[in-house]
């Protein structure tokens, strides 16, 4: 199985199919990512491979983390993120292993996962799609209003509070986000790039990590399995 790769996220161009067709795509800077830790079962309880992105002067790092990086033999990294693996894969890395957008030639989709754009401050009806107040006589200026809440504060024998999870306004994007079957376009792997047909969280120049898919419909997966076979 291909590995998952960190990359940044360079921004939307186009590219032509064999009919001629313009499609637009999405252009990841993927890896090189060096492969820092490898964990096993008997050393952790678990396999698992971490891998490390982004050189990182040694001044804006920490002790620790350059003694850390520096066993497989490489700079310091300002982002590390980890993959589990097989008790059969594990065996295929080792540490100081450099991985680029070559390991994923044979990948038909990929899973994406970023941090998405803060959007700040939001009321309910951009935060939730709440449809607001009347627009008509008798309505007083709160038409985006998300209304009353005070009918979910009381429950009988239960505490008068509002439950958890509650619509409301407040902070908007800023979270984890995956997109998950995401087509492959194209693997440049002499630029290390990889072109991806979808939506990809983030602003462009943000950090975003890309892992085969983990969940393929029937006719997705029949794609995929023709395109790892070569």
């Amino acid at each position: 199985m291909a590995p998952t790769l960190l990359g940044t996220k360079i921004g939307m161009t186009r590219v032509f199919t064999d009919g001629n067709q313009s499609m637009p795509v999405t252009a990841i800077q993927v890896g090189p990512c060096v492969v820092t830790q490898v964990k096993t079962e008997e050393t952790d309880g678990y396999n698992a491979v971490q891998i490390g992105f982004q050189d990182l002067k040694p001044r804006n790092s920490t002790i620790p983390m350059i003694g850390h990086d520096a066993k497989a033999g490489t700079d310091p990294k300002r982002v590390h993120r980890e993959f589990t693996v097989s008790a059969d894969e594990v065996g295929d890395y080792e540490v100081g292993q450099v991985l680029t957008a070559d390991a994923l030639a044979k990948v038909a989709f990929v899973d994406v996962i970023g941090t998405s754009k803060g959007k700040g401050y939001a009321g309910g009806m951009k935060r939730h799609n709440f449809k607001g107040q009347l627009a008509s006589h008798g309505v007083e200026r709160k038409h985006r209003s998300p209304g009353s809440i005070g009918g979910h504060g009381s429950e009988a024998g239960g505490p008068g509070r509002l439950k958890k999870g509650k619509r409301m306004a407040g902070h908007m994007g800023h979270e984890r986000v995956t997109m998950r079957s995401l087509d492959v376009v194209r693997v440049d792997a002499d630029n290390n790039l990889v072109l991806v047909k979808g939506p990809v969280p983030g602003p462009n120049k943000g950090v975003v990590m890309l892992r085969p898919s983990v969940r393929l419909y029937k006719t997705k997966a029949v794609k995929a399995a023709e395109v790892a076979a070569g």
